[in-house]
């Protein structure tokens, strides 16, 4: 062997044994910028909530106040801080709630609760890595993972106290274990095919579509492809995954009961450990008395849609309407808020695919149809308030991505891009760091994001640590604050005065992005006037600094 031959061999050598490495290297990336996140950015709006449920589940049993989420990520949440000197006081208002008191302080909350959905992330990218292994190669797995490492809205909502981490990755995982299951439907495999469906029921009211999507696969596929014929469907495996999951949510409400009576028009709904039970009047000539297991997840789902039906206030291209139901509202979210070239990898792979082009595992149709059934719900809902709300499609987009690192795997030019546009990937989230719930991809300048979409997408009250910076920094300046956000900004230290709707004031000023676009407020314009100036700078991505005079 020549001495050419032999270098390139040692040299090939090496890099096979630091790419055995790089899982955990992009793993240990993606966990110090969730840290960092935890770190810098205060308790949004929802956040403080979803602790309060928690707690009141495990010290009293109860699912009452806010029911409009299923308990897991709030029960893991509120799991360390079920102490005495943990206490989040919540009040409800109008159209929204308000949190005067956080004991011992909002800080040392937010680190004990959202360190509990780390774990969470780390799975998501471990599935990530593994599931792209198995349908492509240990390099394409790579390449995903270290998509994922810099991707600002799975770092962002799995270092946060909320249910969208959760929801993400129990899709992803239901999805995988359909098509593991498939290869091998065997009785254990079963089994914990059946406690994933459990556990994503647990996550999240909108899981609910793919649980059913689950089960019609379980029920047609077989190894050697789709049974056609109902005799040939398995319909025991199916049936035995169901009752198990039903059972693990019923668990997750503590095997609470309700008990529903009908009479003379009538209902009365009783929940266990709630302070009133659900009266009201219906119409039905029937007399009837029923026991439900888990009732509070038929109540909240219940009222999940008629809250639904109703619509939200949302912001969408400098519009505000108090329903929502813009039907583009997604679509176009994902191209804002998506990293580009992640979006370009996605594309490619479209394009790639049609024209059979693309090397594509035969159960990537099964992964691809859980995707593509919840982006569909998406925007048919009337809840658009933020990119959250589809960041379960997310994950299938970095897994198909990897089919294009496989079909230019044997192409050095090729091999040679993908590399840059992950760098550059990389790059593009780093602009936004460790701010990433405000991320915009190039398309959109910062200093403009409040002109296309708020809410969760920009502003979730995340910015109060920048402020009180801020405040440090200029302590001579009477500062007037109109902040979006549930938590009182005193119990950071915050010293502004609040800034009223459509009051006009001098000095310093500092407005929320999402009460700059108004989505909801009283007057939908109340802090435009500020508009008219150019602000000086802009805290956490979030919070707009203007000096009018």
């Amino acid at each position: 062997m020549s001495q050419n031959a032999v270098a390139r061999s040692s040299a090939r050598s090496m890099a096979d044994r630091w790419a055995r490495y790089f899982p955990v290297i992009f793993l240990l990336v993606y966990l110090v910028q969730c840290v960092w996140f935890i770190r810098t950015q205060s308790l949004t709006y929802d956040e403080p909530v979803h602790v309060a449920e928690g707690l009141d589940a495990w010290r009293h049993g109860r699912f009452e106040q806010y029911n409009d989420h299923p308990p897991l990520a709030r029960l893991l949440c509120a799991l360390p801080l079920t102490g005495p000197k943990w206490q989040v006081e919540v009040r409800q208002l109008a159209n929204s709630f308000y949190v005067p008191r956080i004991l011992p302080d909002p800080v040392s909350l937010a680190w004990h609760a959202r360190a509990m959905m780390l774990p969470l992330g780390l799975l998501l990218g471990l599935l990530l890595w593994l599931a792209a292994r198995q349908m492509f190669s240990p390099p394409a797995a790579n390449f995903a993972l270290f998509l994922f490492a810099f991707s600002p809205s799975l770092i962002a909502h799995f270092s946060l106290a909320t249910s969208d981490g959760a929801a993400t990755l129990l899709i992803f995982a239901t999805a995988w274990q359909i098509v593991t299951w498939r290869r091998n439907p065997n009785w254990p495999r079963t089994t914990l095919l059946g406690l994933v469906l459990g556990l994503l029921l647990l996550a999240k009211f909108s899981t609910l579509l793919m649980f059913v999507l689950a089960l019609i696969w379980m029920l047609v596929l077989l190894p050697e492809g789709i049974a056609l014929s109902p005799a040939r469907w398995n319909w025991s495996k199916t049936a035995a995954a169901m009752a198990l999951a039903l059972l693990i949510v019923w668990a997750g409400y503590f095997f609470h009961v309700a008990h529903l009576t009908v009479h003379d028009g009538n209902l009365i709904a009783s929940f266990p450990n709630w302070n009133e039970p659900i009266q009201k009047t219906v119409r039905s000539p029937l007399n009837y008395s029923v026991y439900v297991p888990a009732g509070e997840y038929v109540e909240a789902f219940r009222e999940v849609m008629r809250h639904n039906r109703h619509g939200q206030a949302s912001f969408f291209l400098g519009n505000v309407s108090p329903t929502g139901g813009w039907k583009l509202y997604y679509p176009v979210t994902v191209l804002l808020k998506w990293p580009s070239v992640v979006l370009i990898l996605l594309l490619a792979t479209i394009v790639l695919a049609a024209a059979r082009k693309l090397y594509l595992p035969r159960d990537w149709w099964v992964m691809a149809s859980f995707p593509a059934v919840y982006f569909a719900m998406a925007i048919f809902a009337r809840f658009n308030i933020g990119e959250r709300h589809v960041l379960p499609v997310y994950p299938f987009a970095l897994l198909f991505a990897a089919a294009l690192w496989e079909r230019a795997r044997s192409k050095r030019p090729a091999i040679m891009l993908l590399s840059l546009l992950a760098v550059l990937n990389a790059a593009d989230a780093l602009r936004y760091a460790p701010g990433y719930l405000s991320y915009f991809n190039v398309l959109v300048p910062p200093s403009q994001s409040f002109r296309f979409l708020t809410d969760s997408n920009l502003d979730w009250g995340q910015g109060l640590l920048a402020l009180r910076k801020y405040e440090s920094e200029h302590p001579k300046q009477k500062i007037w604050l109109a902040y979006f956000g549930s938590v009182d900004p005193a119990m950071y230290g915050i010293r502004a005065q609040p800034l009223a709707e459509n009051q006009v004031v001098s000095g310093t000023v500092i407005v929320s992005a999402t009460n700059l676009s108004g989505q909801f407020l009283d007057d939908p314009k109340g802090y435009r006037w500020l508009l008219a100036y150019k602000p000086s700078e802009i805290l956490d991505h979030s919070l707009y600094v203007f000096h009018p005079r």
